[in-house]
């Protein structure tokens, strides 16, 4: 893969045979922002689990304390009240069948998804356009629910969305290179927590395998993956 001039100095800065404390890899995140824009920082996990079982699927959600640095475009499939109750609560687009149809023929432009119980019947009917991109309503995240005003006031607030893929790797977002160190490593303590309290207990072996934090078309930083009871430490130095 070609790689720019500035992706290659960012590199230099990282000692890929070095495992760094979460500190460490979010001050080299930050340092090593490649883009002009404000990038966002990414964590990578690869797990000690086999995806293609269910009773080892990794998926869930979380509140990062600092938020995700963006405020998300969140649609919500409601009727009625419910309808009116996602708008007053900050919700970017509302509806029903006729959005049902206008997303079933290609339209993307959020970031998440809620849904009440009664339209799930239809929404269901979405699974390809919506499942693949990560987007389909959940009750298990808390995405299909009669309570929209929880669901959108969460999301906007910095809730994030996770789920290992078919290779065992789990991706998610901490915030972006202006927040400080520590805003970084404690969104990474309330996300790796989280994860870590899901495990499969049907997991054999070590369940954390490796961990790297990246920045958008930044490199990777290999960060420690057993550093996980000091991370909350390390925020709070």
């Amino acid at each position: 893969m070609k790689r720019s001039k500035s992706w290659k100095n960012a590199a230099t800065q990282i000692d890929r045979e070095n495992l760094y404390s979460p500190l460490e890899g979010a001050r080299l995140a930050k340092q090593t922002a490649t883009t002009k824009f404000d990038a966002t920082v990414e964590v990578a996990l690869r797990l000690g689990v086999d995806p293609r079982k269910a009773d080892q699927m990794v998926r869930g959600t979380v509140n990062l304390p600092h938020g995700t640095g963006k405020t998300a475009r969140v649609l919500v499939f409601a009727t009625g009240a419910r309808a009116e109750e996602a708008r007053a609560a900050g919700a970017d687009i509302v509806g029903a069948d006729e959005l049902i149809d206008e997303v079933s023929k290609g339209r993307l432009d959020f970031d998440a998804v809620v849904a009440t119980p009664d339209l799930m019947g239809k929404v269901g009917r979405l699974g390809r356009v919506l499942g693949p991109r990560g987007l389909m309503p959940n009750p298990k995240t808390g995405t299909v629910t009669p309570d929209v005003v929880k669901a959108v006031t969460d999301i906007k607030g910095g809730k994030i969305e996770f789920r290992v893929d078919r290779h065992a790797n789990l991706h998610f977002i901490i915030g972006k290179a202006s927040f400080t160190e520590r805003q970084l490593v404690e969104n990474y303590a309330a996300a790796l927590d989280e994860v870590l309290r899901l495990k499969p207990s049907a997991a054999k072996g070590r369940y954390l395998k490796k961990v790297s934090f990246s920045t958008s078309m930044g490199p990777g930083i290999p960060v420690d993956p057993n550093a996980t009871r000091e991370v909350n430490a390390e925020a709070q130095a």
